[in-house]
């Protein structure tokens, strides 16, 4: 059965889901998102760089490499990944395990998540945002405080804390340049124990587009 997840705040409800749980389709709520892992090569960069900045007793908030929207009841998703901002679904996570955050309406009523939806879909082919990739590197490895990005383009985080704009989530840090560690952070989940199973990792993020796609 689902786990209910580490929490302190009330405003949301966090649901760790095993490897090969299925979530009945009534919990799936448009504006909610997951939480989840990769063990290829760009997954393992990304919590390599996270762990610089999150050290110590907030090291733990640096298992998470990978952010995804739900748009849709039916598990719909969108995410940005190494092809672009793509529409998806949360099946394609079943053989691993993820963390499903939902907001409770302290957080998010109905408009907030139909605009968080809207401003998801309107995202829908947009280009990975390498730039942000190399401004967030730059901010780890220095400690300097300057940003840069090309408008339009978004990490996986990033497309998600831009969405939660549409909320009453406040945001410290530039949202666009928001790593899965952030999120994490900022609504408190936790890595699982050590020993956990993670099932099957999902493979590495593209970073082509494939014959067909658009």
């Amino acid at each position: 059965m689902p786990e209910l997840w580490n929490n302190t705040t009330g405003d949301v409800k966090v649901t760790r889901f095993a490897p090969g749980e299925i979530v009945p389709p009534t919990d799936y709520q448009p504006g909610d998102f997951i939480l989840t892992h990769g063990n290829g090569f760009f997954s393992k960069l990304i919590r390599f760089g996270q762990a610089i900045r999150f050290r110590g007793k907030n090291r733990k908030f640096a298992w998470w490499n990978h952010a995804a929207l739900i748009v849709a009841e039916d598990g719909s998703l969108i995410e940005a990944l190494g092809a672009g901002v793509r529409n998806t679904n949360i099946s394609k996570y079943a053989p691993t395990e993820y963390h499903l955050v939902h907001l409770n309406p302290s957080l998010a009523d109905r408009h907030d998540r139909e605009q968080m939806v809207h401003f998801a879909r309107d995202c829908l082919g947009r280009k990975y945002g390498w730039a942000i990739i190399i401004s967030i590197s730059l901010s780890l490895l220095t400690g300097c405080k300057f940003s840069f990005g090309f408008d339009g383009e978004f990490i996986c985080s990033g497309l998600v804390a831009r969405a939660l704009e549409r909320t009453s989530v406040i945001f410290l840090r530039e949202p666009s340049h928001m790593m899965p560690a952030d999120l994490a952070k900022y609504f408190n989940i936790e890595a699982p124990k050590p020993g956990t199973s993670r099932g099957q990792i999902p493979p590495a993020p593209r970073f082509w587009k494939q014959a067909g796609e658009d």
